[in-house]
């Protein structure tokens, strides 16, 4: 399959697309790597660029051009390109829009003209909502809460249309809270487990917004990229033009985060136990609590997690510990 089969990755530079570079380069795919390098680091890939199989491109995909000549000639198209951040999304409504809706219309514009075989999108669970349901399921969602929930959801409108007008094929992945190696821990709109982690390290109080009662369900780059990856290859006919929850299907509130991230990082350093925290008000737009039903992605896509929260901890916290 890897032979002669070549990937467009977007954002490739960044978290999630950094990694799955990596993966799928180290796989024996021919990967081309696009990304603007505003919120990615090609401190991420300079190792990939001395492989055969991989070629980067700098370039912004809220450019129709750059979109278009980036995927010729590609089987597949794994869509990571986005700016993330529901804070980011709330300052700066516009901007988030143009990236996340511009951008994504502009990628399947050039899918559908260049006869892609398969478009993956990087989703999210922020889609959800207002909902109080739990665990989320993909069929019943809330009305968003931030303008970047919205830019999401937009997106699995306009692919539904695509492949409705077009016969372009998509699947998108909702990812809920996704951590691991490469995440930037530095900046206004970090993640919370890298910003905590970075802070730990520096014996640095971290701060939790309200009293530490809401719960997400934190998911490992490497359960993302098997996600990635059977989504991009799979045929069951059902499984395509469809939504799928990419989670570990379970949730953990921020108290107890913090309390198995300190244990994780003590065994470089004992003192990080005594570390203490703040707690500061709710951010605006944030969901009290977010889980997963993974059935669906189990049932059509084969997915099985093999990282749960503390597994996935233990192996960001070795990274930063030797990168940071």
């Amino acid at each position: 399959m890897t032979k002669n089969t070549k990937i467009l990755i977007t954002g490739a530079a960044g978290f999630i697309g950094s990694n799955l570079s990596e993966y799928f380069v180290g796989s024996g795919y021919d990967v081309i790597g696009l990304d603007n390098l505003s919120t990615g680091h090609l401190s991420n890939i300079s190792h990939l660029q001395e492989k055969d199989n991989f070629h980067f491109v700098e370039g912004d995909i809220r450019d129709v051009e750059t979109c278009s000549s980036a995927v010729i000639g590609c089987d597949y198209v794994l869509h990571q390109a986005a700016l993330g951040s529901v804070p980011r999304s709330i300052k700066d409504p516009i901007t988030s829009n143009d990236v996340n809706v511009g951008g994504f219309l502009n990628m399947l514009i050039a899918c559908k003209d260049a006869g892609v075989k398969k478009m993956v999108y990087a989703a999210s669970s922020s889609t959800y909502g207002d909902s109080k349901a739990l665990p989320k399921v993909e069929e019943h969602i809330g009305k968003p809460l931030s303008p970047y929930a919205i830019t999401k959801y937009v997106n699995e409108l306009y692919a539904d249309v695509f492949y409705k007008t077009y016969g372009l094929n998509t699947i998108g992945l909702r990812y809920f809270n996704v951590f691991g190696r490469k995440q930037d821990p530095n900046g206004a709109y970090a993640a919370v487990i890298p910003l905590f982690t970075k802070q730990l390290m520096n014996k640095q109080s971290p701060t939790i917004n309200g009293d530490g009662t809401y719960s997400r369900d934190f998911t490992y780059i490497d359960n993302v990229i098997q996600a990635n990856e059977k989504a991009m290859l799979t045929d069951h006919p059902e499984a395509v033009n469809t939504v799928f929850n990419v989670a570990y299907g379970d949730r953990t509130d921020l108290n107890l985060l913090l309390d198995l991230l300190k244990q994780s990082l003590s065994k470089y350093d004992p003192e990080i136990l005594n570390v203490d925290t703040i707690y500061g008000p709710l951010r605006a737009g944030d969901v009290p609590h977010s889980l997963a039903s993974i059935d669906k992605a189990k049932r059509l896509l084969t997915y099985n997690p093999q990282f749960d929260l503390k597994a996935g901890l233990d192996e960001a916290v070795d990274w930063y510990w030797s990168n940071l």
